[in-house]
């Protein structure tokens, strides 16, 4: 019986480490003062009619805080890339030279400073929501093993409930770190 409540326990720490892992990815892609790589992981460009992710059709570099460079490994992929950009909500304007995209990005204003908090926010709140139905998911489990007492599934409960806390916590302070990134001017 402890066996089972363990391994209940452990698949609810794997789904909400996820749910931990998937806000850090969705806050790297927002921007927060200089630009990164991984801010352009969501852009597909339409590469011979298939819909693919920017960063394996061209080489995404940083040479300085206010410009990004990205050369494509065929030429004609850079009207493309400029496109696929473009019809971004990253609110760039590329600019598609001979046989590359330069991209100068202009220092944050602090209305869009706000949009960005606006936007980490719904990104924790979607890891929070995860952690959630996590903890759901495994008191469901637990309350529905046959022939283990009361006292034990309450247990088991509790220590659920405990991790979600701490996870909840987790993402509270990353949401707080990224806040603390993007107002920074």
């Amino acid at each position: 019986m402890q066996e089972e409540i363990d391994m209940y326990l452990e698949d609810a720490k794997e789904q909400m480490e996820k749910a931990i892992k998937h806000t850090i990815s969705e806050f790297s892609k927002i921007r927060a003062g200089k630009p990164t790589a991984s801010m352009f992981d969501s852009i597909m460009v339409d590469y011979y009619g298939t819909q693919t992710p920017l960063a394996q059709v061209a080489n995404i570099s940083i040479p300085d805080v206010k410009t990004v460079v990205i050369k494509p490994w065929e030429k004609n992929m850079v009207a493309e890339i400029t496109r696929a950009i473009r019809e971004s909500n990253l609110g760039f304007n590329p600019m598609g030279e001979a046989d590359l995209v330069r991209i100068n990005v202009p220092a944050l204003s602090g209305e869009r400073r706000q949009e960005l908090v606006k936007q980490a926010k719904n990104e924790a709140e979607e890891g929070k929501i995860g952690v959630r139905n996590a903890r759901k998911t495994t008191n469901n489990a637990l309350r529905s093993i046959e022939g283990v007492s009361e006292d034990l599934v309450k247990g088991a409960e509790h220590k659920v409930q405990a991790l979600t806390d701490d996870y909840t916590k987790k993402i509270d302070d990353l949401l707080q770190k990224k806040e603390k990134d993007i107002t920074t001017v």
